[in-house]
Parts: structure tokens; sequence; C-alpha cells
């Protein structure tokens, strides 16, 4: 496994999504245009916003993983499992590079929901 080129994909996918958190922070938060009096043009306001912050939270999550899978590679931790210590599969980690546990630890997760 070539870390290093993990590691560049990551670093690229990070500056990606802050990039696109800017964004979205300015879209949700730096409003100038005034409230629409038409209450049919509010409500298309309101979905418009509920969908730019579910995007946000979205790309914050992303980052979050993609921060915490740099670290791991800093500490000379990627690509094993956080929640059993086993190396996850390669062929996972190509799909997803920032993952956290391996294929069984994430069936177990998702099962005990």
């Amino acid at each position: 496994m070539d870390i290093k080129a993990i590691e560049q994909s990551l670093k690229q996918k990070r500056d990606e999504l802050l990039h696109r958190a800017e964004r979205l922070h300015r879209d949700v938060h730096h409003r100038e245009e005034p409230i629409e009096k038409d209450f049919a043009e509010q409500a298309v306001e309101l979905e418009n916003l509920e969908v730019l912050l579910e995007l946000d939270r979205e790309t914050r999550v992303e980052l979050k993983n993609v921060l915490e899978a740099l670290a791991r590679i800093e500490e000379d931790e990627y690509g094993n499992c956080q929640a059993c210590g086993e190396a996850i599969n390669v062929e996972r980690l190509k799909a997803l590079p920032y993952v956290q546990t391996c294929i069984r630890c994430a069936d177990a997760q998702e099962r005990s929901r």
C-alpha cells in the first residue's frame, strides 16, 4: 500500500472539502437578498436552506473523517481498524481511504444500530 499516495489524495480531498464548506457557509449565512414576501417563495427558500444545511453537515462529517485519517497516517496507525486493531483490507481503503473500521467491525456496528 502506497501511504504517500494515499496521504496526498487525502490532502487533496481535505482541501476540496474545506473549499466546499466555505462556499456552503457563505451560501447559508451571508444571504444578501431580502426575504421574499410571498409565502410560496418563502417555502421554497426554506427547502433550499434545508438542503444547504444538510450538504454542509455531510461535508463537515466527511472532512472530519479525512482529517482523522491524516492524523492516523502521521501517527503510523493508518490502515488498522479502530475497533479491533486488525488490518483493513486494501481494497476497502482504496474505495474509502478515510474508513476507520474493517468490514467485519463495520457490519457489526450496522447490525447493532
